[in-house]
């Protein structure tokens, strides 16, 4: 949802989707909906900026890091 208010303006979004190498008609559908941020992070954007997305950011898998976690006790 963050990142999605981050990309403010339509030309964000559209240069932000495309470099994630999403087909245009999908980058055209997301880029131009008018749904609010929360709306478009639970259904659309999960589908488009998985996993490795933010694990590439740098970010943990909370399942992966309890899993870790649970082998280390």
């Amino acid at each position: 949802m963050c990142l999605w208010k981050q990309w403010k303006r339509v030309r964000t979004r559209y240069r932000e989707l495309r470099a994630q190498g999403l087909p245009e008609w999908v980058v055209h559908e997301f880029a131009n909906a008018r749904k609010g941020p929360w709306r478009m992070a639970h259904g659309p954007m999960n589908r488009a900026l998985g996993n490795a997305y933010w694990q590439s950011q740098g970010l943990m898998s909370l399942t992966e890091r309890y899993s870790y976690l649970r082998q280390a006790w």
